[in-house]
């Protein structure tokens, strides 16, 4: 009988293992990136009394409407030009950053803690409790976010506190709702069997043992919403349902740019581009994040 080979197990890595590696590599990557770059937008944000070079409605007729630097007629004091009374556009888009972080970031909070409250509920008790929410949520889902809020806002009158009041409100449904399918699964689960048996009660194992197991579908969903968030804010002080003049805000620059478009462009399009590019760092974060904490994602590479 001849000798057959002996297989000895291979040291060298799989292209299946390289690959999912190399993937990771590349993911962490482009999770520090944007992350590193929305920690300087919110440092500047904070920071801007100290960096900002004027105050935000300093007006200065004899320098209104300056281009850039770049551009032939610019001035370095004004390194993004001023507006039609004057007042520096860098200036002005630093302080305006505030009210979009922050109005998104206490929208969000809101959203999540009332959602992710009345979604617990929902899941782990079937019947008419699950019922009474989820047809409440279907008459608000009804309705377009953008028209209730428009609608909320011109009753209640145009003002911070109301735009945030408004975004929580309108929201609240969409966590509830991606919390009742995950606490539908994971309540299901032997170790929240194993915990009622052991005479834990609903409240320990909802918070103790559901809760933290869907937290990460949570994070990355409330990551992804922020930048909604400062997109609906945008659009309300566009339309000038948002913070009021002269308090500077994203939004609201854009609309007081906007008729002269033509002859003074950054006014309104550098407000615009530092939206849409802090939007899109956080979408590209929040995706990452999902990547990230995602398990499932994991199960599908190796495959």
């Amino acid at each position: 009988m001849s000798d057959l080979p002996v297989l000895e197990p291979s040291t060298e890595p799989t292209t299946t293992t390289t690959a999912i590696v190399t993937a990771r590599r590349r993911i962490g990557w482009r999770l520090i990136v944007p992350a590193a770059l929305l920690i300087l937008i919110v440092a500047a944000s904070i920071f801007a009394p100290v960096i900002a070079p004027y105050a935000p409605n300093a007006q200065d007729l004899a320098s209104r409407l300056l281009p850039p630097f770049w551009q032939p007629g610019g001035s370095i004091a004004h390194i993004l030009g001023t507006d039609d009374l004057g007042r520096d556009v860098l200036t002005r888009i630093l302080y305006g950053s505030q009210v979009s972080l922050s109005v998104g970031a206490i929208a969000v909070v809101c959203r999540l803690v009332v959602g992710v409250l009345i979604g617990l509920i929902a899941g782990y008790y079937a019947g008419p409790i699950r019922t009474f929410f989820m047809r409440l949520g279907d008459v608000q889902l009804a309705l377009p976010s953008l028209v209730l809020a428009i609608g909320i806002i011109a009753a209640l009158g145009p003002s911070l506190a109301n735009v945030i009041l408004v975004l929580a409100i309108a929201g609240w449904v969409l966590y509830a709702r991606l919390v009742v399918s995950e606490v539908i699964v994971v309540r299901q689960q032997e170790y929240v069997a194993s915990a009622r048996l052991l005479g834990a009660s609903h409240l320990w194992i909802m918070f103790r043992h559901v809760l933290p197991n869907i937290m990460p579908t949570i994070i990355v969903f409330a990551s992804l919403d922020f930048g909604m968030m400062m997109l609906t804010e945008g659009s309300l002080s566009f339309l000038g349902l948002g913070v009021q003049p002269p308090q500077p805000s994203w939004g609201g620059m854009a609309a007081e740019g906007r008729a002269l478009i033509g002859t003074a462009w950054w006014i309104a399009t550098l407000p615009g581009a530092a939206l849409v590019v802090t939007v899109a760092l956080v979408n590209i974060l929040g995706e990452q994040l999902r990547d990230k904490l995602d398990p499932r994602l994991d199960t599908t590479r190796s495959n």
